[in-house]
């Protein structure tokens, strides 16, 4: 199968799809790859380190598009990359499609076989393809957070961990998946007074158990979300329904009633956001305030450190590349977890959150696949 990797185009979006490493491993498989010029450069991936894997460079994303079996990429195809799409090809890429009608509508229209990132899953049940992207994405909240509680960047002027004799910040991480357990791990490692909300008492009992009473875990309510949200310097949005769009848990009522000055960091901002007054930023203007309020939205967070992004994302994806290389659609008929990724199939809608949430009618994936 030919490969292809274009250069990604969304808003200071550094990463790329594979690494020559992950090319190396596809040559090697049999197959070509052909990679969009300086598609890596920016983060010291170069094209003769892409051509030494094996691929040939190309000098456009036309010619990527136009040659290509299969598109594998990081963020979700910009209107332009979805005209370039054609009927029968694989895209294989984060899609994020639930709160994204423009971009539903344009890969139906394409005809092309889209899998997503997000929704692959595994024999546990969790989402391997998401979660390195979401380690990186807890661990830049925090990060993100303390910049921002920094007086002269619009935040209260609020050290994470205090000093000796002056309180740490409080910081509330609603969501104990893997956003919010990397978060905490920052959060706790810097000093600061960490209450984590689940609705999962498995999930608390685990967290409680690794971090050994460095942090509380509380039963998420909408009275525990007031609470907490009231008191914190820095809040962070974790929350995850897999192909969903994510539940608004924190109203703007309850924003004006914050700290100010305090920091909103919402990771689910590609599902639509958790927060009633998110909306997607990017790296290039990544803060706003609502009420005094700093809300870091990026859309992309993990773009922000695009190399290690880039080397872990395609640790996790080469596998299941390989497996659609080799075998083409046949892969999805074959194993169940790669096929939970089918998103969309040949113009019908194949992820049930998905259709629910912008109104399409819903197609078992082994139907639209013809093997039903």
């Amino acid at each position: 199968m030919l490969i292809g990797v274009p250069k990604e185009i969304k808003n200071h979006e550094y990463r790329v799809g594979l690494t020559p490493a992950g090319v190396g491993e596809l040559v090697r498989a049999g197959h070509q790859v052909l990679v969009e010029a300086r598609g890596g450069a920016s983060i010291g991936f170069e094209d003769d380190d892409y051509r030494a894997a094996g691929a040939s460079v190309a000098a456009t994303a036309k010619q990527v598009f136009d040659a290509a079996e299969m598109i594998v990429k990081v963020k979700e195809p910009q209107p332009g990359e979805c005209d370039m799409l054609s009927p029968g090809q694989i895209l294989f890429t984060y899609l994020h499609l639930a709160p994204d009608p423009r971009q539903t509508e344009l890969l139906v229209k394409s005809g092309v076989t889209a899998i997503a990132y997000e929704t692959v899953t595994d024999a546990r049940g969790t989402l391997p393809l998401l979660a390195p992207m979401s380690e990186v994405a807890g661990r830049m909240s925090i990060q993100a957070g303390a910049f921002y509680l920094e007086k002269e960047n619009g935040g209260l002027g609020v050290l994470l961990g205090g000093v000796p004799g002056v309180e740490a910040a409080r910081v509330l991480i609603i969501g104990g998946g893997v956003v919010g357990e990397n978060a905490a791990r920052m959060a706790v490692g810097l000093g600061a007074k960490v209450s984590v909300l689940d609705r999962s008492h498995d999930r608390l009992k685990y967290l409680d158990g690794i971090f050994a009473g460095r942090l509380q875990t509380i039963y998420s309510t909408a009275e525990a979300i007031e609470k907490y949200a009231l008191e914190a310097d820095l809040v962070v949005g974790a929350v995850l329904i897999p192909g969903a769009a994510a539940p608004r848990l924190i109203s703007r009522d309850l924003v004006s009633r914050m700290k100010k000055g305090a920091v909103m960091v919402d990771v689910a901002i590609d599902q639509g956001g958790c927060f009633e007054t998110s909306r997607p930023t990017t790296h290039q203007d990544p803060v706003y305030a609502v009420d005094e309020v700093i809300h870091y939205c990026v859309a992309n967070m993990p773009g922000g450190v695009a190399r290690t992004s880039t080397m872990a994302l395609t640790h996790a994806t080469l596998p299941f590349a390989v497996k659609l290389a080799d075998r083409g659609l046949q892969a999805l008929v074959d194993d169940p977890h790669l096929r939970n990724g089918l998103n969309v199939h040949a113009g019908m809608l194949t992820c049930q959150p998905v259709a629910e949430a912008l109104g399409y009618q819903f197609v078992e994936p082994l139907t639209a696949l013809g093997k039903a």
